[in-house]
């Protein structure tokens, strides 16, 4: 497959769909869900592995993270398609495209590592606040700081919010339609940016539903989490009509 295939133009959608994603996603999980949480609970155990490598593990984790998220799409459309799916299928991604992938994990990793500095410039202001405020034994100082702490938790989120839409739909893109990695970032973001509103409800819905799966010990961690990618391979067909 050509790697630098354009990547298809997003269409926008109601902002209706963003329940859908979730119902849909949840009717294609009940077609096999015992594989579907075994491929889940693999890719959790992978990850729970390399993390505990030092500096390593977490790198590599960054770098595999899509190549991974590739394989789950394939899986998905075999599935859609009236095929079964197997333990292999979550390792698909290292067959097809496997260096774009790598290279979307590059990527996202660097972005990640930017939001860490600026979130850690905050957090430097928020030490010598704090200082400042206990040699002073200044109250004004202390809460100065404590602000300065919440402002850079604002401001990685917010730098969060873009790069997830950078690459919510980046490895289908690559897997589907052989799209170059940097494009496929591209084509992601102007996806989700079209998409708004129904990203918006699936986000509510979704926080709702990661705090109903974390009550019971994060037991409904073990379906959801499959759920939930699911739910990027059904709103990458509904976005780009595939």
């Amino acid at each position: 497959m050509d790697s630098t295939t354009t990547a298809p133009a997003p269409r926008g959608v109601d902002a209706g769909r963003g329940v859908n994603w979730w119902t849909d996603a949840w009717a294609l999980f009940m077609k096999n869900p015992g594989m579907w949480i075994v491929l889940g609970l693999i890719f959790i155990i992978v990850c729970i592995v390399l993390s505990v490598i030092p500096l390593l593990g977490s790198l590599a984790t960054a770098l595999l993270t899509p190549v991974f998220v590739g394989g789950w799409m394939l899986a998905s459309r075999k599935q859609e398609g009236g095929t079964a799916i197997e333990v292999g299928d979550l390792f698909l991604g290292f067959k097809d495209q496997l260096n774009p992938l790598l290279v979307l994990g590059a990527l996202s990793l660097a972005a990640t590592l930017v939001v860490v500095l600026v979130m850690s410039v905050f957090g430097l202001g928020f030490g010598a606040l704090m200082a400042f405020g206990m040699s002073s034994h200044s109250a004004g100082g202390a809460l100065a700081g404590a602000g300065t702490a919440m402002l850079a938790l604002l401001v990685g989120m917010a730098l969060f919010v873009p790069i997830t839409m950078a690459f919510w739909f980046a490895p289908a893109l690559v897997v589907f339609e052989g799209t170059a990695p940097v494009e496929a970032v591209k084509a992601s973001f102007a996806a989700c940016l079209r998409n708004v509103m129904p990203f918006l409800i699936y986000g509510v819905l979704g926080l709702v539903l990661s705090i109903v799966a974390s009550i019971p010990f994060g037991l409904g961690w073990i379906a959801l989490l499959p759920v939930m990618l699911l739910t990027i391979h059904v709103s990458y067909r509904d976005i780009f009509g595939r």
